[in-house]
């Protein structure tokens, strides 16, 4: 690890090219301190301020060194031992397996909630947020080990979980059990009714056969299988749920191979593949025609974690892009100086904002409901789809951005840009494809009947804070559109406008989350004026043939991409 008294072994700035090596991806972060503080509390927040710090530093140094290095160097197959035994591995560069002992074992984030029971789920997240800037392959493992423990403490019987979970909580890569989850298959993708992987009891034992088409992390010692049960019912209601080891009892590969790996075009680092079950021996979990629910408990977790990763790669993509338009001249101008720059730079931000506001309130949503409050559990059920879908699509475009702030140089692959926006891009599509999240914030509000409790919770953060006037009352006036809006589109099932509708729904948590933050954080009312922003430019109308002149708010706009203080009146301009 380099200390501040080391210098970079890359070559310092060029005349005009800005060298962001070294930038402490924390601390230069000045919003987020006090967002955890807020969040957490400050004695909770004050215990992970210095891993935090050093974290940063890391993710801007070597662990960004040793991503790129990951990236492209991308796992290789073995099929078969140097004696010709088909004992089948993937072998992984040293990179990324340094990247491992960070996340699994220095920072533990795949065994935190299992083991840090009374602390609270954000600090895994947190970290997590800092990590994703260098390293976004890595924390999709971390992240099905952690939602697949989660869902097999949820509903495997006891002799499972006592069997298998002291290694999926183990923070030595030598003793670990990674997790994955094989649902993916070629006739059955989001349509989960048509999987064709057979289940069979044979001797007491159940065993699987089938083609599993994506499957992450393939060599994972344990996954999440679902498969349709030997005479159960069609569809749905003759699906199971099914562990899957690498490994069984006595040493011997399990009944399954690796076709191939995947040659991506982002998360390189970390192996997909193709998988063939020739009658594996697998554990039930719960019961047969629930399997489908069950997984989606680890798929609505893996969807968070996918939310939180697209807010870390928005936060990398901004920091790069304010570090080169402060640093960088053109024309006799700083870029930050120049009113086009400042519009792009803007369409970073404020998403970035957004979405870890987002993913920051999910948290404190998510522990309140394991501790059993319903209303909580309602918000989680349809805020969690509602991050996957808008937060990833946001992620694509604003890696995109921040790729043309750097210019020509943003292209070459010795930089972090091209590795955003290819990473980028798998956000929208695993876990289900936006089309497929948004009719499920639909399904959440129809079936789960989680609207009322959400747009009731926001009423009541509104009336937790001292918001002006004008501020407060256009909020609550948008939560009664948006809700009347909402829900008639899930009772109607107009899908065609679905879509829209989950972004509106998207756009006004993130409003009146942002609001609540700025009153918790020492009246620092700049998260107030992102929430105006977003209110005028996403959720009301506007004629895009008389475009307002940004000149009457000028000031205030710098004053946001500064990351400096703003009070509550600069932030009540925006609204004018």
């Amino acid at each position: 690890m380099l200390t501040g008294q080391q210098k970079s072994p890359l070559l310092s700035g060029g005349r005009n090219i800005p060298e962001s090596y070294g930038i402490n991806l924390f601390t230069s972060d000045p919003g987020y301190g006090g967002l955890l503080n807020a969040y957490l509390g400050e004695s909770t927040y004050s215990e992970i301020e210095d891993q935090l710090i050093d974290l940063g530093q890391r993710a801007s140094e070597e662990l960004d060194q040793l991503a790129l290095t990951a990236d492209k160097n991308p796992p290789i197959l073995r099929h078969r031992n140097r004696c010709g035994v088909g004992v089948q591995s993937i072998e992984q560069h040293p990179a990324y397996t340094a990247l491992e002992k960070v996340a699994y074992e220095e920072l533990g984030l795949a065994a935190y909630s299992h083991t840090e029971t009374n602390r609270p789920s954000l600090i895994k997240y947190a970290l997590t947020y800092v990590l994703v800037q260098a390293e976004f392959g890595l924390c999709c493992p971390v992240s099905m080990t952690d939602s697949l423990t989660r869902t097999l403490r949820k509903y495997g019987d006891r002799e499972l979980v006592d069997r298998f979970l002291p290694y999926l909580t183990s923070r030595d890569l030598n003793t670990l059990y990674q997790g994955a989850m094989f649902m993916t298959e070629q006739a059955a993708g989001s349509d989960i009714a048509h999987i064709e992987t057979r289940a069979w009891q044979e001797d007491g034992q159940w065993h699987l056969s089938g083609d599993k088409w994506f499957c992450s992390n393939p060599d994972a010692e344990l996954a999440m299988v679902l498969a349709h049960v030997d005479g159960a019912p069609e569809g749905m209601k003759g699906i199971g749920l099914f562990l899957l080891p690498r490994t069984l009892e006595d040493g011997s590969q399990n009944s399954y191979h690796i076709v191939r790996l995947k040659d991506k075009l982002g998360t390189r680092s970390m192996a997909s593949g193709e998988i063939i079950l020739d009658g594996a021996v697998a554990y039930l979990v719960g019961e047969v025609g629930y399997g489908c629910q069950q997984i989606a408990d680890m798929m609505n977790m893996s969807r968070l974690s996918n939310g939180v990763r697209a807010a870390g790669l928005m936060r990398r993509a901004l920091t790069e892009s304010l570090h080169v338009a402060r640093n960088r001249q053109a024309f006799g101008r700083y870029l930050i100086d120049m009113p086009l720059m400042q519009r792009q730079l803007l369409k970073i931000m404020v998403p970035a904002e957004q979405a870890r506001s987002m993913f920051m309130h999910i948290a404190r949503c998510l522990d309140r409901a394991d501790a059993g409050e319903e209303t909580a559990e309602k918000c989680v059920r349809i805020l969690t789809p509602l991050i996957k879908y808008r937060a990833t699509r946001d992620s694509r475009a604003a890696t995109g951005e921040a790729m043309e702030i750097r210019g020509g140089v943003g292209y070459i692959e010795e930089w972090a840009d091209p590795k955003l926006v290819r990473d980028s891009h798998l956000g929208s599509i695993w876990e289900g494809t936006s089309n497929i999240v948004a009719l499920d914030v639909m399904r959440a509000t129809r079936r789960s009947k989680a609207l009322h409790p959400l747009t009731n919770y926001l009423r009541s953060l509104l009336t937790e804070i001292d918001l002006p006037g004008s501020s407060r009352d256009r909020m609550h006036a948008l939560v009664d559109r948006t809700e009347d809006l909402v829900e008639k589109t899930a009772e109607a099932g107009t899908d065609e406008i679905t879509r829209q509708v989950a972004g509106s729904l998207y756009h006004l948590c993130s409003a009146i989350f942002m609001a609540w933050e700025a009153a918790m954080t020492d009246n620092d009312w700049r998260r107030l004026a992102l929430a105006h922003l977003v209110i005028k430019h996403r959720l009301e109308p506007a004629d895009p043939l008389a475009p307002e002149s940004a000149d009457r708010h000028a000031d205030i706009l710098r004053a946001l991409l500064d990351e400096t203080p703003m009070s509550q009146d600069q932030a009540l301009e925006l609204l004018s």
